[in-house]
């Protein structure tokens, strides 16, 4: 059996990873982010509120490598979740996403439709996330990460930011996926002739 992936397979990571490279040189400074001084408290619940949309359009890039870090520390702590959500992952990739879709999967001298692959991959998904404590785990880091987000989005003060909406609009990790603003292709446009 060749791991090799499909080419579509191929594109697919190509593309995922340019859209990485692009989201993690939109990064800010993390002195700015750490400024002690621009540090305050809210005048009231609107400003709050207010302050957190303008520091996550801000500090989107280190906010999501904030939680990240939560969950990579909260799975580095837990070593048999980790385990466990590797090989899920692994056997995601090696029985179904690397596998070339027309060489069937055999096991103990019985062949599996890719549906069949498919749907036992979910169970299984669903039962070590949900039936496991890898569930709560990424759940409680998710919502850990989450609450540090936002207590630095309350009191840091976004005056001395500077904010383009213009430019932080259709941006991010998932911009492609929204349908935000794509960057122009470094490939020259076809042109036609009438």
């Amino acid at each position: 059996m060749s791991l090799s992936p499909s080419p579509v397979l191929t594109e697919h990571l190509t593309r995922l990873t340019d859209a990485l490279r692009r989201t993690i040189a939109r990064r800010r400074p993390w002195f700015e982010l750490i400024d002690v001084s621009a540090f305050s408290r809210p005048d009231s619940l609107s400003g709050a509120i207010s302050r957190t949309h303008k520091n996550v359009s801000y500090f989107r890039v280190n906010y999501l490598s904030i939680l990240a870090l939560v969950l990579a520390a909260s799975l580095l702590s837990h070593p048999l979740s980790l385990f466990a959500l590797v090989s899920l992952i692994a056997a995601w990739l090696v029985l179904y996403l690397l596998r070339p879709a027309e060489q069937p999967l055999v096991l103990f001298n019985r062949t599996f439709s890719d549906l069949e692959t498919m749907w036992s991959l979910i169970g299984l998904t669903i039962f070590v996330v949900f039936l496991t404590d890898i569930g709560s785990l990424l759940i409680s880091s998710v919502l850990i990460g989450i609450g540090i987000v936002c207590l630095h989005g309350v009191f840091r003060d976004p005056e001395d930011l500077f904010l383009d909406d213009q430019d932080l609009a259709g941006s991010g990790m998932f911009s492609i996926i929204s349908g935000g603003s794509v960057p122009p292709a470094t490939t020259p446009a076809a042109v036609s002739h009438v």
